[in-house]
């Protein structure tokens, strides 16, 4: 019998794939802006029961091809558990092809370059990562436990060991204050990197993440539709990436969903948004 800990969050690309909850909450679980795991208190699961439900699982979908192991940052475990359980995903899974897990990076800065170039051997290829902001104030301000000099450096050391990265930018996260500062800022981390999937979405709160959230931001005025779209474009503007980038802003908070590779499609995705722009005023 399976054993999920709601609330099971997991990325839109994890839909139809393989869900196993290596451990239940986040291992940071700090920053002011999330309502994820506030429920729940980190806990490593017991191995051997984490090997019964991949049993269950396999049997039931013997050739699945993508596991995603939850909750928050399961790459904050130990890397020989996550070895042990790797290989027990692969000897369960014929098929296998990918293991991803959401990452910080505090994640990726405690595992040296062998222990992530092990844990990438034994398939776990993707990670997906919370960028959110490049500025040092607002990241500060949300309480995200890194500066943007750590972002760069931990999401260098994932290309470096091969793993891709799928990293996520908020929207909206500076209000109208530090707006200029966050894109800016943001868009130098993105450049300074080789992540190779990279999303937006717009600043949503929920009821309890508020009175924290606020309480760093005497300051913040919340971005109207067309404020969101006119900081998605300085964003698209100021990127020049040196790889190939998916783009994609199609999470339900967006006023506006756009699709692309960068820097091939740049220009369309700016003339779709000046577009969104024109109708809008």
């Amino acid at each position: 019998m399976l054993n999920y800990s709601y609330p099971l969050f997991r990325p839109p690309a994890e839909a139809n794939n393989i869900i196993i909850q290596a451990t239940y909450g986040c291992s940071y679980n700090n920053c002011s802006f999330c309502s994820m795991y506030k429920s729940k208190k980190y806990t490593i699961r017991d191995i051997e029961d984490i090997f019964s439900e991949i049993d269950i699982l396999s049997q039931s979908f013997p050739k699945a091809t993508k596991v995603f192991l939850a909750d928050g940052d399961a790459l904050a475990l130990d890397t020989t558990y996550l070895v042990k359980v790797l290989q027990y995903l692969q000897k369960s899974f014929i098929n296998l092809r990918r293991v991803s897990v959401y990452a910080t990076a505090q994640n990726i800065l405690n595992k040296s370059d062998n222990e992530l170039n092990t844990l990438y051997e034994n398939k776990l290829t993707l990670i997906y990562f919370g960028i959110e902001t490049g500025s040092d104030t607002l990241l500060k301000k949300i309480t995200k436990g890194v500066n943007s000099g750590q972002l760069i450096e931990s999401l260098n050391k994932a290309s470096k060991a091969n793993i891709k990265i799928s990293a996520t930018v908020i929207l909206g996260l500076g209000g109208k204050n530090y707006s200029n500062e966050h894109i800016q800022k943001t868009a130098e981390v993105i450049n300074q990197t080789t992540i190779n999937y990279l999303s937006t979405l717009q600043l949503w709160l929920e009821e309890d993440a508020k009175e924290k959230f606020y309480k760093n931001f005497d300051d913040f005025f919340i971005l109207n539709d067309i404020e969101m779209l006119e900081e998605q474009k300085k964003f698209i503007e100021l990127l020049n990436p040196t790889n190939k980038i998916i783009f994609r802003s199609n999470h339900v908070s967006n006023t506006l969903h756009l699709a692309g590779t960068l820097p091939k499609d740049k220009n369309k995705l700016l003339n779709e948004i000046n577009i969104a722009l024109n109708i809008g005023e």
